[in-house]
């Protein structure tokens, strides 16, 4: 692989300020991981993106709500079924290879697998906030 090419589920990518683009360290999918990212891009403030790539063999075991901004949720290989609470009510929008659904600011989202499933995903993180899924 040459030494500009990376594998987006391993070394996610931030946009900044001034269109930059700047890869990441490798993603271990901690809290810690998010926290120094966070704290190493508080300057780009609400214009900042982190663009990111995962695999799910199963449905989502939190809910996430991403306050500042949208998110865009990109599937690739697989299905899943975004599930988003809007007005008190579940609306559920099947995603399936390129389809892609946008999560609005301060939107609270999960996800249902069918088997497995990736997605791209392009996020205003600042200020995300998680519940646990029942």
């Amino acid at each position: 692989m040459a030494d500009d090419v990376f594998d987006l589920t391993h070394f996610p990518a931030h946009i900044g300020l001034g269109a930059r683009v700047e890869r990441l360290e490798r993603f271990d999918g901690t809290p810690d991981w998010y926290m120094r990212y966070g704290r190493a891009h508080a300057d780009d403030g609400l214009e900042g993106r982190l663009v990111s790539m995962h695999r799910f063999e199963s449905a989502w075991d939190s809910w996430e709500m991403h306050p500042q901004g949208s998110e865009v949720v990109i599937c690739t290989p697989g299905a899943m079924t975004l599930v988003q609470e809007i007005e008190g009510r579940e609306v559920k929008t099947r995603l399936t290879l390129g389809h892609y659904a946008i999560n609005p600011p301060g939107t609270w989202h999960t996800a249902d697998v069918d088997g497995s499933a990736s997605a791209v995903f392009i996020t205003a993180g600042m200020g995300t906030q998680t519940r646990p899924r029942s």
